[in-house]
């Protein structure tokens, strides 16, 4: 089975709010609907009810673990920090950083299993990018495939003095959930492509301060990503790539 994962903006689809159901496993509850055999899974709870920093990641990668799932598309809403990927456009992330504190961000915490230290120097699926992006320049469009996301806990905004330092150690894009995320589907096995869109340049980069994209400009990029993604998970199949 494969997933697909949302939150800013992609929960507002119809696909993340209609026939969710409620699920328990031993790290917490999560919510989810099941439409042609693609999990929708809004990481934030039907209408964006949880900040990053309260979302219980380990539930939520739990529950797709035992569903069986075995590649994810996790789909991100950013800020631009490089015109590498500037507001209204949409990309693949090659590599973060992480910057979040006070998360259960692994499933090897000494508790149950054995300690294990995950290596991470691919961090995300090489095949499964690529599926993404072939499905995407069929489509029509351009997209940038070497993003690095710097991972920020949240909820606040950052402060520019933070954006410029983020800049100069590499990074494009900033968000407050990928790297959690990433870092829990990696552990679970579990085969993960992430897609970041930009709704704002982010702080001391825009002369206004802080400008978001028109709701109706996210509304159709969020459209068009998850359509790209459900074709893509459509015809993936993980075992070709075993």
């Amino acid at each position: 089975m494969k997933a697909i994962i949302g939150g800013t903006g992609i929960d507002e689809d119809a696909r993340f709010r209609e026939g969710m159901k409620w699920v328990v496993n031993k790290y917490g509850q999560s919510m989810y609907a099941v439409i042609d055999d693609i999990v929708y899974l809004p990481r934030h709870m039907p209408g964006h009810s949880l900040p990053p920093h309260r979302i219980n990641y380990r539930a939520n990668v739990e529950a797709l673990r035992e569903l069986g799932v075995d590649a994810v598309i996790s789909i991100y809403a950013v800020g631009s920090i490089t015109r590498r990927m500037s507001p209204s456009r949409f990309g693949l992330v090659r590599d973060f950083i992480d910057f979040a504190f006070g998360r259960e961000n692994t499933f090897f915490d000494g508790g149950e299993g054995a300690v294990q230290h995950t290596p991470f120097v691919q961090p995300f699926d090489r095949e499964l990018k690529a599926a993404f992006a072939g499905t995407a320049v069929k489509a029509g469009y351009s997209l940038p495939m070497e993003t690095i996301y710097v991972t920020t806990n949240g909820p606040r905004l950052e402060t520019p003095a933070e954006i410029e330092a983020f800049r100069s150690m590499g990074a494009d894009i900033v968000g407050m959930t990928l790297a959690t995320e990433a870092e829990l589907l990696r552990e679970a096995g579990i085969r993960n492509a992430a897609v970041a869109y930009s709704i704002n340049w982010a702080a001391g980069l825009d002369a206004e301060g802080i400008s978001f994209l028109e709701d109706e400009t996210v509304k159709r990029l969020s459209r068009t990503i998850i359509d790209l993604a459900v074709e893509t998970l459509s015809g993936f199949s993980s075992l070709n790539f075993r």
